[in-house]
């Protein structure tokens, strides 16, 4: 076998670790698979031989690509037009699929990079601190306080208790029903008093320039646009889990997809996330497929 088949044999087992971290580290699927291959190009010029643990060196490579791919990406948000969401990711994306939710997602994009790497490395993926200091070239003390810092920050976004698999779609089939028949007696019993609705559309699509914050003003966007359905129909394609929360993805009137995600709490539906930037939803086409 030649230099690069070798290379890429004992590069593969790592591979989906490897798109888990660097797709929680930057939220962005294309993002992911660009540093993961810049990993892998890593790996290809490496003396493997003098490598005594592959996994370890190749998170550490990954998460140092991540951090500095964040200095342009915060950069980037700064200017960015609306609320930013993470990339959706699809439940046939399994090797993306773990605990770190939507919520928390959006979390960790209000910490550092330094201190979404802590956390992520040593609470996600239970890496020893000893490792996780040596990935992101800091002593292990500081990187105890930054993966604690972090803790306090993101701990009303971890999740609460899993939804059971089958409810949570059958709350998306009826969440989808409702809001586009204009169902307002059934969205009322469905939706938390202080539900927020937040929309992603970059600039490209029209979305709210801020997030909806109230039952009150969540069912007037959903009455008004109930009127629009019948002629600007919106087209079921699938129902599923994306970034681990039930959902669903339609075909909007202009031709676009756009993914739907709900967070539900004791019951009742407390976020609705709907991405509708169309840079951000190409790589659904292929898994939806």
């Amino acid at each position: 076998m030649d230099r690069s088949g070798d290379a890429a044999q004992s590069f593969e087992p790592f591979r989906p670790k490897l798109r888990r971290v660097a797709y929680r580290m930057l939220g962005s699927v294309a993002d992911a698979e660009d540093v993961v291959q810049d990993a892998f190009l890593r790996w290809l010029d490496t003396d493997r031989s003098a490598v005594a643990t592959p996994e370890a060196y190749l998170v550490r490579v990954t998460t140092r690509l991540c951090l500095d791919v964040l200095k342009s990406a915060r950069r980037r948000r700064e200017t960015y037009i609306g609320p930013w969401l993470p990339e959706p990711v699809f439940e046939a994306d399994s090797d993306l699929d773990d605990d770190v939710t939507l919520p928390l997602l959006i979390a960790l994009e209000r910490l550092s990079p330094l201190e979404r790497a802590a956390f992520l490395l040593h609470d996600v993926f239970g890496m020893p601190f000893d490792d996780v200091a040596a990935s992101i070239g800091r002593d292990v003390p500081a990187t105890r306080q930054l993966a604690a810092r972090a803790r306090q920050h993101v701990h009303d976004a971890r999740p609460r208790f899993t939804v059971d698999r089958e409810r949570g779609l059958a709350f998306a089939e009826a969440f989808f029903n409702a809001s586009r028949s204009g169902d307002l007696s059934a969205l009322t019993t469905m939706l938390a008093d202080d539900v927020t609705l937040t929309g992603d559309g970059g600039g490209k699509r029209p979305a709210g320039m801020e997030p909806l914050v109230g039952i009150a003003a969540v069912l007037k966007l959903f009455e008004g646009l109930a009127t629009r359905f019948p002629v600007r129909p919106s087209t079921l394609v699938r129902y599923g889990q994306i970034n681990g929360l039930p959902g669903f993805v339609t075909l909007e009137a202009d031709g676009l997809l756009q993914t739907t995600t709900l967070d539900i709490q004791d019951g009742r539906i407390a976020g609705i996330y709907v991405v509708r930037n169309p840079d951000k939803l190409r790589h659904l086409e292929a898994s939806l497929n």
